[in-house]
């Protein structure tokens, strides 16, 4: 021991951190599994079988090394085109595109090979590629989640929503595609007709349920944003629940319902008022007579079975809704949102704008929700006071969009509804009958005709039905409904005041929707 310097024995006996941790010293490498990716493109050069095994797990940024990217790009190639895939074939494609000897020349195709003798396990090696992919790819996301919370000048909810994003991307193996390739996209259209034409009515989108106008769309398509905008009172929500019924109780389709106004038991009473047939009043103050009750419970279970899903948290933002609708689709496979009503989401954190602009950025949202979803988002909205001052039958127009031109702008379609009945019109031309008269006025549409398709609403049951021709015959029995006197129609298959107007055009010439 040194007596003179206690401390001296104590410094001696503390041993010197030493990091034996090579990563640490040197950086990190990325995840990658090289053998994985050599025994993949191995098999896929001596079995065609291998091919089919992978393509739904693999792409080429899926593989680590630049070499294995264009091997297996020259690979999908060949195998897109039909033709065989073996390494003369993929040597060629390779010395095509000038990559042969970035790839190592035909040597390494041939090592590639030499290294596969079955391609039993490929679809398993394909997976351990796949995961070290999506490591690099979180790695990535949290690199650049890091940089944006370090920069003061980012927007908080913009960096939490492309966070939320990209990670839902990877979670579903979907990184962004750049392009499509004219043959896909083909080939995808080829199969829509198809669809469409094995159905026999030619709905190839979602059924709304309402015969006239499923005609008109052929069902609510992918990735479309429709808006459904009325004056209060008009019955928005009542189409909707009636439309969601008939999609999720007739036809099992899952329908979301994002619900700002009112309550889910509020929605779920209107939806037990229209499946039971029974006066909504009745059902809200309990009076019911004892058939009535066994009406009632035969009756709802058909409707608490359906795949109808609502959602009513108040105030909600266009952020949180992206984030309910994914999981909503990744859970329950939801094919349909409806959201009740535009006006009272909010663009979440957007402030120093007025409230025109967060419109904009909540429909433009909208539209972006639909098209990344790829399925039909509608969005019910108000219209401004101008129908009410208005004269004449107060018809709506795509004018009357309230707060925003960008809701019109955003559609790709904008449809209103119309009841005369609400401004005391009760008698039309010649004598028809329009109590209990509603219609779908088709404004805007940007992939079809205009029309306005006439529904029965029944006012005590809170819900829309179609409105069969004869119901108008016998309100007006000499009355003429042929769209062109020259040519007489089967009353079978004539809709009654279907009317057709040029495309992009409403009642209104002088207003245009763009």
């Amino acid at each position: 021991m040194n007596e003179l310097n206690p401390s001296l024995d104590n410094k001696k006996r503390i041993k010197p951190q030493v990091s034996t941790n090579i990563p640490d010293v040197m950086g990190k490498l990325p995840p990658q599994a090289l053998d994985f990716e050599e025994a993949v493109l191995g098999a896929m050069l001596i079995e065609s079988d291998a091919i089919d095994s992978v393509n739904e797990i693999l792409r080429p940024e899926s593989f680590y090394k630049d070499a294995h990217q264009k091997i297996f790009v020259a690979i999908k190639e060949l195998y897109d085109q039909n033709e065989p895939v073996d390494i003369l074939t993929v040597k060629n494609k390779l010395q095509k595109h000038g990559n042969l000897e970035v790839v190592g020349g035909a040597a390494y195709l041939a090592k590639l090979t030499n290294k596969i003798a079955s391609a039993a396990d490929i679809e398993y090696h394909a997976r351990v590629i796949s995961e070290k992919f999506i490591q690099r790819e979180l790695i990535k996301m949290s690199s650049d989640i890091i940089k944006g919370s370090y920069d003061e000048t980012s927007d908080v909810f913009q960096l939490l929503d492309k966070a939320e994003q990209n990670l839902f991307d990877v979670s579903q193996g979907n990184v962004r595609k750049s392009h499509s390739t004219m043959l896909d996209l083909i080939q995808l259209a080829k199969e829509q007709i198809k669809t469409a034409a094995d159905k026999g009515d030619g709905v190839n989108g979602v059924p709304s349920g309402f015969r006239d106008l499923d005609k008109l769309t052929s069902g609510w398509q992918p990735s479309e944003l429709l808006i459904l905008a009325a004056r209060p009172g008009m019955g928005k929500t009542a189409f909707v629940l009636s439309m969601a019924r008939n999609m999720a109780v007739d036809r099992k389709i899952p329908v979301a319902i994002f619900s700002l106004e009112m309550s889910a038991i509020q929605m779920v009473m209107r939806l037990v008022a229209s499946e039971t047939g029974l006066d909504s009043e009745k059902l809200k103050k309990g009076k019911l007579m004892p058939h009535e009750w066994e009406q009632l419970n035969a009756k709802v279970t058909t409707l608490s079975e359906s795949p109808l899903y609502i959602d009513d948290t108040p105030g909600l933002s266009v952020f949180e809704l992206r984030s309910k609708a994914r999981q909503l689709c990744k859970k329950h496979g939801i094919k349909i949102i409806i959201i009740d009503y535009l006006q009272l989401m909010n663009a979440g954190g957007k402030d120093g704008g007025n409230r025109q602009e967060e419109i904009s950025i909540i429909s433009r949202s909208l539209k972006v929700i639909a098209k990344e979803l790829s399925i039909p988002v509608i969005a019910l909205s108000q219209l401004s006071r101008a129908v009410e001052t208005r004269g004449g039958d107060k018809r709506p127009m795509l004018s009357d969009l309230r707060e925003s031109g960008a809701i019109e702008q955003d559609a790709d379609m904008v449809m209103f509804i119309y009841r005369p009945e609400y401004y005391g019109i009760t008698e039309g031309e010649e004598g028809i009958n329009l109590k209990g008269i509603g219609e779908i006025i088709v404004a805007k549409h940007r992939n079809g005709e205009l029309r306005n398709i006439p529904l029965r609403f029944i006012a005590d049951q809170v819900k829309f039905t179609d409105l069969e021709t004869s119901e108008i015959f016998q309100s007006a029995p000499n009355k003429s409904f042929n769209n062109n006197n020259e040519n007489e129609e089967d009353e079978d298959d004539f809709h009654p005041r279907a009317m057709t107007f040029p495309s992009k055009f409403n009642n209104h010439p002088d207003d245009l929707p763009f």
